[in-house]
């Protein structure tokens, strides 16, 4: 098993190598000078979309604005904000929360780019269910049956990594902090067995319902566990506020220079602390992985410039501000080179500062990789159903359930290198097809502002 995960471990590092970050990066920055900086300029209109303002009941679709962002952010606010951003720093010292800046700001004109586009190329079955996303829009728009079918192929194999055992893994990280349930199976312990097996009941009895069950769920659970954990977050800081400065000269600092080994810290290079900071970065907001359009793709709306800038909040909530609570406290603290890493430092910094700080992350990490779980389903019911046809899903459905308890008895080191090989490969034909359909995207977003953000009719 050593010598397997090894050859993961070089497999991950080649294809999160200097190209593909490159890409990742300079995407984001082309779409971002091609739009003129729309996800600041743009921003206050996102949020009136979000409000409801702009709804029409009546439009084709399933879900409205704001269910359509709850769903995507129950994919992303999960494990990459809370055990992935300690991952980050625990391997790239923390230099690496720039990068993760830097690919969420650029990212946010890349989901923009991408939820338009999915609007733009969805169906409408005759049943009134939408379906959208990159396979869409790269055989669509782009011409290429064949690269909607790589990204669906990796795709639905991706979301029972990244979707699925990664976080239950760490539902099982957090509920064993808090209980042990006695005895064992072999050397699998009996609390890891037994939520592997409850996840699994509360994801079928979510995921049967479809979209629509999954963006009422999500609009409730998402908020509400947002709140708290950033209340957590808020207080370690404000207890902490002497070295939140510090802080951020560490991060600003450390982005630029190799970071030497102390404390339990073995020290990282400038370019380790890149790569694990974009990496960890596109994990936890999705910008360019191409998974949130498949949410979005359901919205109900008939201008598609609207919901490219309510996705586009995504990264703005989920890494610059979620992500950025957790590496301040990790970094102000001083846990960040103790030498642990994932849920286990997020856990220390909170618990530095408050006597109740590992059960608000624990509590947090269950229901954020929950809400991932059942919003990652429906990213890959729509591949499945776009390679196989609707009449296979069921197939899926059961295998994605089966799936849920062998993630909370995985290895972690092992789920998240495999999840990070696979979102690379999902990540190249989508950029082949925002970077081919860009100019359609320039086009009909000066259209929709021409027409006072879509309130004059097409002609």
């Amino acid at each position: 098993m050593e010598n397997f995960i090894e050859i993961l471990e070089k497999i991950d590092s080649i294809v999160w190598g200097p190209v593909l970050i490159i890409l990742l990066v300079g995407t984001g920055l082309y779409l971002s000078v091609m739009l003129k900086g729309i996800q600041l300029r743009k921003m206050k209109h996102a949020v009136e979309l979000v409000s409801g303002k702009f709804d029409d009941p009546h439009e084709e679709g399933e879900i409205t604005h704001f269910q359509a962002l709850s769903a995507a952010l129950s994919a992303t606010i999960g494990t990459g904000n809370i055990a992935g951003v300690a991952t980050a720093i625990a391997a790239g010292g923390p230099g690496a929360v720039f990068w993760m800046w830097v690919s969420a700001l650029v990212g946010m004109a890349t989901k923009f780019t991408s939820c338009m586009l999915s609007l733009k190329f969805r169906t409408i079955d005759e049943e009134g269910r939408a379906s959208g996303g990159p396979m869409y829009y790269l055989e669509r728009g782009v011409g290429s049956k064949w690269l909607g079918i790589m990204f669906a192929l990796f795709t639905a194999i991706t979301c029972f990594g990244t979707g699925n055992m990664v976080q239950v893994n760490a539902i099982a990280d957090g509920i064993d902090n808090m209980i042990k349930i006695p005895g064992a199976i072999g050397s699998i312990p009996m609390t890891r067995i037994v939520t592997g097996i409850v996840t699994a009941i509360f994801v079928a009895l979510v995921i049967i319902g479809g979209i629509k069950r999954i963006g009422a769920v999500a609009s409730k659970v998402v908020p509400l566990m947002a709140v708290i954990y950033s209340v957590g977050a808020i207080t370690v800081l404000i207890l902490n506020a002497d070295k939140v400065l510090e802080a951020f000269q560490l991060i600003f600092y450390y982005a630029f220079n190799p970071t030497a080994a102390v404390g339990g810290f073995a020290g990282s290079v400038v370019a380790q602390t890149i790569r694990f900071g974009v990496a960890r970065g596109v994990f936890s907001n999705e910008s360019g992985l191409g998974t949130a359009p498949i949410a979005h793709g359901a919205t109900k709306t008939r201008e598609p410039v609207r919901e490219g800038l309510v996705a586009m909040l995504g990264p703005f909530i989920d890494t610059i501000i979620v992500c950025t609570m957790t590496a301040l406290a990790i970094v102000s603290t001083g846990v960040w080179n103790s030498g642990v890493s994932g849920l286990d430092l997020t856990a220390s910094a909170f618990g530095a500062k408050l006597s109740f700080g590992q059960e608000i992350v624990s509590i947090s990490i269950i229901f954020f990789a929950f809400t991932t779980i059942i919003g990652w389903s429906y990213y890959g019911e729509r591949s499945f159903a776009y390679l196989f046809g609707e009449k296979w899903v069921w197939t899926y459905h059961l295998i994605y359930v089966c799936c849920v308890p062998l993630g909370a008895i995985f290895k972690l080191s092992l789920v998240w290198t495999i999840s990070d090989i696979f979102n690379a490969f999902m990540v190249l034909p989508n950029l082949i097809g925002l970077l081919l359909l860009s100019p359609i995207v320039l086009r009909e977003t000066k259209d929709y502002f021409a027409r006072d953000m879509g309130r004059i009719p097409r002609d």
